[in-house]
């Protein structure tokens, strides 16, 4: 059965995904950018409901995103996550790595929809373009999202956080929310599990702290369901 229900999801999710990506192409050229955004926040709710209703997971939230403007830092052990941010979130920002900002066509896109490209190993120029992008961003209210790990990880491991991290909080002197998320057992698989995937929202983290202090805590609070 758990064969047949992957078989199922990638058929109804992927062929679906090809309509939502004809309409996201018509509202980019068509629609301002609020209303494009809702296009692809509606196909991160068509693989919730596809992941929900097909493949039999649970999705479990503790707690919630808290009142005001916050930097989530987010556990990251499948794509799960990734495309569930629309869901997880009202609008989110989401910091993505330099390589997908260069698939043709996907890149604009990610742009319209606001997302803001990570170069790791750039240097101070790339990172004032960065946080000037956020810095716009921060005045939409919009929630902002990053993976503090920098890419998928294997379940329960624990690497530490790329150096980007603490410079990206300190400039944009946010409050940040970590997120543990335990999808990697059920959906990184190639034949996906039946379960429950756990979205812990931790305590808010304030600005300031210093960059030993603030990634200890975040490391931690992202890994609270590691193990």
């Amino acid at each position: 059965m758990r064969i047949l229900r992957s078989l199922v999801f990638y058929a109804v999710f992927y062929l679906g995904s090809v309509g939502y990506v004809l309409a996201s192409l018509g509202a980019f050229y068509t629609l301002p950018a609020r209303r494009f955004r809702a296009v692809p926040n509606a196909w991160s709710h068509f693989h919730r409901w596809c992941v929900t209703h097909i493949l039999g997971i649970e999705v479990r939230m503790e707690g919630a995103p808290p009142e005001g403007q916050a930097l989530y830092a987010i556990k990251h052990e499948s794509f799960f996550e990734a495309i569930d941010l629309g869901t997880t979130f009202d609008d989110p920002v989401p910091f993505a790595k330099e390589e997908l900002f260069r698939i043709p066509g996907w890149g604009r896109a990610a742009r319209a929809y606001g997302g803001i490209e990570v170069r790791r190993d750039a240097g101070a120029s790339a990172l004032r373009e960065m946080m000037r992008e956020a810095r716009q961003h921060i005045e939409t209210g919009r929630p902002l999202a990053i993976f503090p790990e920098g890419t998928r990880v294997p379940v329960g491991t624990r690497p530490p956080l790329r150096a980007g991290f603490a410079g990206i909080y300190k400039l944009l002197g946010l409050p940040v929310v970590p997120v543990a998320i335990d999808s990697g057992r059920l959906y990184q698989h190639l034949w996906k599990r039946r379960g429950t995937i756990t979205i812990r929202f931790g305590d808010p983290i304030p600005p300031g702290l210093p960059r030993e202090e603030i990634e200890t805590r975040v490391h931690a609070a992202i890994n609270a369901l590691n193990g």
